[in-house]
């Protein structure tokens, strides 16, 4: 099956942000990064703020495929721990720099951010906020999964960050052993 325009396009654009970062995203650099016209991506973005939103979504969507493989299921029909077991190892094992820049940059923007939270929210939800019952905040059990939840973006953001990275073998390690304390 062909890749469809949009998603060749948006796949450059994704190669410019991992390359330069965020700010380097205009129509010519992913033009070029494309092997297109400025013309062809005007046939599909109609400013650089809805190709930054696409992006975002179609990353997004990567992650989200990515969890379901990772889940043996979608959401929906995983229990919690599931879900949240999926998400430490696909954000362990396949988080890039551009989708760390791509979050960053889109904490700023509601929009850009709803996305991310879209993703997160349906797989590791994060503990209920301080107006929830006192009984929320005092269940070990969710405390569990939210220091497993900050274990796992720690290791991406970490890797994302510096120019240190784990032998991808250490790395699989320690999603499993985050993944596998979910179990106990």
């Amino acid at each position: 099956m062909r890749t469809s325009k949009r998603t060749q396009i948006l796949d450059a654009a994704t190669r410019v942000v991992q390359r330069e970062g965020v700010k380097s995203v205009t129509f010519d650099s992913v033009a070029a990064e494309a092997g297109l016209t400025k013309g062809g991506l005007l046939y599909h973005f109609a400013s650089r703020d809805d190709l930054i939103q696409a992006i975002h979504q179609h990353l997004a969507d990567r992650w989200e495929a990515d969890l379901v493989a990772a889940a043996g299921k979608p959401a929906a029909e995983a229990t919690r721990d599931e879900r949240l077991a999926a998400y430490t190892r696909v954000a362990i094992q396949s988080a890039t720099r551009a989708e760390l820049l791509l979050m960053l940059e889109g904490s700023t923007n509601t929009a850009h951010a709803a996305v991310w939270e879209a993703v997160t929210e349906r797989w590791a939800p994060p503990p209920p906020p301080a107006s929830a019952s006192a009984s929320a905040s005092a269940d070990p059990a969710a405390l569990d999964r939210f220091i497993l939840r900050l274990a796992a973006d720690g290791l991406w953001l970490y890797e994302s960050l510096t120019s240190d990275r784990l032998d991808p073998a250490m790395r699989q390690a320690v999603a499993e052993r985050i993944a596998d304390a979910l179990d106990q």
